[in-house]
């Protein structure tokens, strides 16, 4: 039924201005639209939308993953402009440096503004 409708993947922000400021700042997104309840965003063809709730953050698994040709050389633009990759230490994943490699995948995460847990991947 819905397989051929379209989708919008839903991201919370409980400081939108912040947030908007967030993903310009480090990511360099420009919403496509915007309103007092959220900011549009066209990723690639993937719909997003950052939108005013007080339970943003509270997620603990990543929202929104990004791939990358390269993800080394991305990690290094994005911590240039202050941004901090999270340490994990669990059973079967072990960030170093903010890296985890899976053979020929890696994958590294950060926090948002809101913190809003966001994935980058190369090799998918």
């Amino acid at each position: 039924m819905f397989a051929n409708r379209h989708a919008t993947a839903m991201l919370p922000a409980k400081d939108l201005k912040r947030a908007i400021a967030w993903y310009e700042d480090k990511l360099g997104l420009r919403p496509v639209r915007q309103d007092e309840y959220g900011a549009a965003y066209n990723l690639g063809g993937t719909d997003i939308f950052l939108y005013v709730t007080d339970f943003a953050g509270t997620a603990q698994h990543t929202l929104l993953s990004f791939g990358s040709p390269d993800l080394v050389a991305d990690m290094a633009e994005l911590r240039s402009k202050g941004v901090v990759f999270e340490e994990y230490d669990l059973p079967g994943l072990k960030t170093v440096n903010g890296l985890v490699e899976f053979g020929p995948v890696k994958n590294a995460w950060v926090k948002d503004s809101e913190g809003n847990i966001l994935g980058f991947v190369e090799g998918m």
